[in-house]
């Protein structure tokens, strides 16, 4: 059956959510059910393939039933430089027809990366919202959302960057600035890390990605504050500083720029609470 048959078939999510650690967490099990994770933050330490892999923001795992599921969330170097607990991710436990047949159409590596833009996150953060809410509709829209989810995944690993070229270079600098936007890094930073010139780098992103890298990381600094400012009870202000933000004042003024209301105006809107 071709994935694009797939619409008619049954599939439940079970229960979706964003966890934020900043404390000791262990979890290990036999799954029961399908577990696609995202993280988005931070890091953590999951068991891949017998051996317990540190798992980067941008790296999603996949997971299907009956497999061994071990998470850590202990102290790791940040990169800010200290050591800490400092974890955030989505996760989404799911079952059903749907979901075996799609799992079953390619390989599905338990560990991927995948790009921290607002086309893979709104899409778990919809889901998230769904779970809130007590509408008959929600269960549905749920559903669809998760198999727009399978689509973006099937298409993220069809473009998996090989270990060589420009496009694994320029993926190589994502993957830099994800892992530290929440530091003041400097262009130069991003060109050591790869060893290359800054002006190659930054021709690289632009022409892989269609952006710099300063709106790039200017995105996954307001994309995580946004996470926290509608999941979480953080104050505005400790929101903008642990996402990257040199102060508030210039937090609130790239925030209403963007999305054309203030923090607490957006939070108010879209989760209701006034914090």
């Amino acid at each position: 059956m071709a994935l694009t048959q797939l619409g008619s078939e049954e599939c439940e999510v079970l229960h979706v959510g964003y966890a934020y650690h900043s404390r000791p967490f262990h979890t290990i099990e036999r799954l029961k059910n399908y577990l696609i994770r995202i993280q988005t933050e931070g890091f953590s330490r999951a068991l891949i393939h017998n051996e317990l892999t540190l798992i980067e923001p941008g790296d999603m795992m996949l997971f299907k039933p009956n497999d061994p599921y071990e998470l850590i969330i202990d102290q790791e170097l940040q990169a800010t430089g200290d050591k800490r607990i400092m974890s955030g991710d989505y996760y989404i436990f799911a079952k059903g027809a749907w979901m075996d047949e799609w799992w079953n159409q390619k390989h599905r590596p338990h560990k991927i990366k995948v790009p921290l833009n607002e086309g893979i996150l709104t899409i778990f953060r919809q889901m998230t919202m769904e779970q809130r809410r007590l509408w008959d509709t929600s269960h549905e829209i749920s559903q669809y959302l998760l198999k727009i989810l399978g689509l973006n995944i099937d298409r993220i690993l069809s473009e998996q960057p090989s270990n060589k070229g420009n496009a694994f270079l320029a993926y190589r600098i994502k993957n830099y600035i994800e892992e530290h936007a929440i530091t003041s890094f400097k262009l130069e930073d991003v060109a050591q890390h790869l060893d290359i010139s800054v002006s190659r780098a930054v021709h690289l992103f632009k022409e892989v990605f269609g952006q710099s890298i300063g709106q790039y990381a200017l995105d996954v600094r307001l994309s995580m504050a946004r996470e926290r400012m509608l999941l979480t009870n953080m104050l505005l202000e400790d929101i903008a500083e642990s996402a990257g933000f040199a102060n508030y004042s210039y937090f609130h003024r790239v925030f209403r720029a963007r999305y054309h209301m203030s923090p607490r105006e957006y939070r108010i809107a879209y989760s209701g609470t006034e914090l």
